[in-house]
């Protein structure tokens, strides 16, 4: 079962293929140690299951074939530093950098899940600044591992809901189905995103050309 809440190349590429665009998307990881940021990512690229990781800090690029479109996704799989600082656990570069977020606790680690608290406050302020939605997923991590949890389904619901962030609560070790949902429901959340902004920008466009037109009017 997976637990859900519905809700820098940062474009469509020019590439075609067929009479379809080539969509990019990139996603940026975060979260604290030891939540299972990696395992999510290579399970997602490989489909295997590889629960030991060393402070690497990656982006991977990776093709995926969605609806029948082809989707190209550059994953960051972000470190998280040791300085104990949570703001500088996302800088502004990869701020800038990303179209859509998974925010990454473990069930069994309550200050994981504090942490990831304090990323959505960060990213939703450094973003209120900019025009348009930038779409989070919030993932709790090793349901598999029940006996240990400290941190219960509905808490991460509520933080979701109240956040306005998507919420899945899965277990990497066991499936790679529920994976492909979590970064396949932040591409469709990227692609409304990016509907919003551009209908937005066209609504301006159209404004400021009726000002214009107007404008003139008033002085002829």
């Amino acid at each position: 079962m997976v637990v859900q809440v519905n809700q820098p190349t940062r474009h469509y590429s020019k590439t075609m293929e067929g009479s379809q665009q080539k969509v990019e998307a990139n996603v940026l990881l975060l979260g604290a140690e030891s939540v299972g940021k990696s395992a999510l990512t290579v399970r997602f690229l490989t489909r295997r299951f590889i629960g030991e990781y060393g402070d690497i800090e990656s982006i991977y690029s990776h093709t995926d074939r969605v609806e029948g479109r082809e989707i190209s996704f550059n994953i960051w799989d972000s470190l998280c530093p040791q300085n104990g600082e949570v703001e500088g656990h996302i800088s502004d570069r990869q701020l800038q950098w990303a179209d859509g977020f998974i925010l990454v606790y473990s069930i069994c680690d309550r200050a994981s899940f504090n942490v990831v608290r304090q990323q959505v406050q960060r990213i939703q302020q450094a973003k209120s600044k900019s025009p348009g939605a930038h779409p989070i997923i919030i993932v709790g991590n090793k349901r598999d591992l029940q006996h240990r949890r400290t941190v219960s389904s509905e808490e991460g619901r509520l933080l979701a809901l109240s956040t306005d962030c998507g919420f899945f609560e899965i277990s990497v070790a066991e499936t790679y189905h529920e994976v492909q949902l979590v970064f396949h429901e932040l591409l469709d959340l990227i692609r409304e995103a990016r509907a919003l902004k551009k209908g937005a920008a066209g609504i301006k466009g159209i404004v400021r050309s009726m000002s214009a037109v107007f404008g003139r009017k008033r002085t002829e």
